[in-house]
């Protein structure tokens, strides 16, 4: 019997030849600018950059490169000529000799934020979410949603600097905060501090200052996805949102996985999103022939953990608005792309209570506390680790892995 290769991957491994993520990573005790471009196959990173080099191929441009920027920047003809190119040396008898040697187990490699993220911006496209909040903090108003919420994907800007890979400690966040029944606001570490189950979009090719994107364009935009974990002091963004939304309460730390899972990876995972109830407005459109053929909605199966315990299966198939959709009304008014630019689809929530993707909705708004084999939890405490993890359906009957992002929260500073 031969021996098992990194190649040797075994069937049915969510990480197979039919995904091959991207990442950036670096040798445990390299130098520290050591980053290479890596490609996962099994339990195993390729150094993307040597494999083009010692193959002769015309991208080692591309991906003998310190971040994903170069790649995403290159546009998706060139996107899906690279992944055609990597499958093969992956896949292909005749390169195993060469391409052998060039993978590293995950255990010896240090991964690092894959790209350099330009912009940020947050949704809040989970109608489910949106009405469990709606209902708990306006119980009085004739309906959950807000009168805009159906006719436009809402969002805020937020922190590109605090966004983080996964595996970053997330230090509790100090600010402002103030109850109804306090006279006087006090300042102090949040003590509401919770999760945010979310996909990430990453943007690979820029566009054109006062020129919208259209649905139709949103493949020749955005490279692929990862998973998002958008860290919330529930106290501090209650006492701040209002009138001009978050703030404080979530640009201390966004989480990001270390893993960008193209867009091509998932083409079997693609769905038709929910029923539209009311009609949109033509450039949010979707039912139109020109997108009608390429669904917007992806089957993507989360998991949500804290303390190694499972709290929640959010499913993302039941978003309301699509990353399509979500692209063209960022730049409904003309604001540009830029090459790394990321967008979370906002916190991820299913019509089940466990399928709610935060705590504020498990624990009803600290209600109902989870009870937990390290007990009962309503928001979180100092030391808890939480992972989000997630799979998609893919080709021939096979799971497409999304990795996971990881936290562990650290006292206040």
């Amino acid at each position: 019997m031969s021996e098992q290769t990194p190649l040797d991957v075994p069937e049915g491994d969510p990480f197979g030849p039919h995904n091959l993520p991207y990442g950036v990573f670096s040798l445990r005790g390299a130098a520290q600018g050591d980053r290479r471009v890596g490609v996962r196959l099994g339990s195993h990173v390729l150094d993307a950059g040597a494999a083009a080099a010692a193959l002769g191929s015309p991208y080692v441009s591309l991906l003998a490169q310190p971040t994903l920027n170069p790649l995403l920047a290159a546009g998706r003809t060139a996107w899906s000529d690279v992944r055609r190119a990597l499958t093969a040396w992956v896949t292909v008898p005749a390169h195993r000799a060469v391409v052998e040697p060039l993978f590293h187990p995950l255990s010896d490699v240090e991964l690092h934020l894959p790209f350099e993220v330009a912009d940020y911006v947050d949704f809040y496209a989970s109608e489910h979410h949106a009405s469990n909040l709606g209902q708990m903090f306006r119980p009085d108003a004739p309906a959950p949603l807000t009168p805009n919420w159906k006719h436009l994907p809402i969002g805020y800007h937020g922190r590109s600097g605090t966004v983080v890979v996964s595996g970053t400690e997330v230090v509790r966040p100090t600010g402002q905060r103030k109850t109804p029944a306090e006279t006087a606001p006090v300042f102090g570490p949040s003590v509401r501090l919770d999760i945010e189950a979310e996909v990430g979009f990453v943007v690979g090719t820029p566009s054109t200052l006062a020129t919208p994107v259209p649905l139709a364009d949103f493949r020749d935009h955005v490279f692929g996805l990862c998973l998002l974990n958008d860290w919330s002091a529930r106290d501090i963004q209650a006492w701040e949102y209002v009138p001009l939304g978050p703030f404080l309460g979530k640009s201390f730390t966004t989480s990001v996985s270390a893993w960008v899972t193209p867009l091509e990876a998932l083409d079997a995972a693609r769905v038709t999103p929910p029923e539209r109830t009311h009609e949109l407005l033509p450039y949010l459109d979707d039912s139109a022939e020109s997108v009608a053929d390429e669904p917007g909605g992806y089957d993507l199966r989360m998991t949500v953990t804290l303390n190694g315990q499972v709290i929640s299966e959010p499913p993302f198939s039941t978003v309301y608005w699509t990353a399509a959709q979500q692209l063209a009304h960022m730049t409904a008014n003309g604001a540009s792309l830029r090459t790394g630019d990321l967008y979370g689809s906002g916190t991820v929530s299913g019509p089940e209570p466990a399928q709610y993707g935060s705590l504020i909705e498990l624990t009803w708004n600290g209600r109902d506390p989870l009870e937990l084999p390290d007990g009962k939890r309503t928001f979180l405490e100092d030391g808890d680790e939480v992972t989000l993890s997630a799979w998609a359906p893919g080709p021939d009957g096979t799971r497409v892995g999304l990795g996971e992002v990881t936290g562990r929260i650290l006292p206040a500073r």
